[in-house]
């Protein structure tokens, strides 16, 4: 008898996973104050996630980007950050959310001031939409990349 409990009950569970959609692959992270070792972990994590999407080179931009991204939110603000990554029917959606309210701005890259400045050029230039969304306590700096193109 414990048997046939045992059975009826997978397949309980089995139905009952059947019935709920299935949530989009994402990853989601807490990224520490300043930590700049979370840009080389991103760039992992994001990797896994994507290890089985697109045409190759796209996990590359991605992975690109989401460095600037995140390497943004590190560097110009003074608090934690979260990434959220999600791969979806229309692509992959990466979004850092920082803590203060001020917006970035798109900057003509100086020849003179190094690598600074070209993070959100990229951004633009290499993702097939990107923003800046703003929320009760800080901003979401996103960009996505379509699976159409992938």
């Amino acid at each position: 008898m414990a048997i046939g409990a045992s059975s009826s009950k997978a397949m309980e569970d089995k139905a009952d996973s059947a019935a709920q959609p299935a949530q989009p692959p994402q990853l989601r992270r807490r990224l520490g104050r300043a930590d700049l070792r979370a840009v080389p972990e991103a760039r992992r994590a994001l990797r896994e996630l994507l290890r089985h999407w697109g045409r190759p080179g796209r996990s590359e931009i991605a992975e690109l980007l989401t460095s600037e991204l995140v390497t943004n939110a590190l560097i110009h603000t003074d608090h934690d950050a979260v990434l959220t990554a999600t791969v979806g029917p229309a692509g992959l959606r990466v979004e850092v959310r920082d803590f203060v309210a001020r917006r970035p701005r798109l900057r003509v890259p100086d020849a003179d001031n190094g690598t600074h400045g070209r993070g959100l050029v990229l951004v633009q230039s290499l993702a097939d939409a990107w923003g800046v969304s703003s929320h009760g306590v800080g901003k979401s700096v996103w960009f996505e990349l379509g699976s159409d193109a992938a």
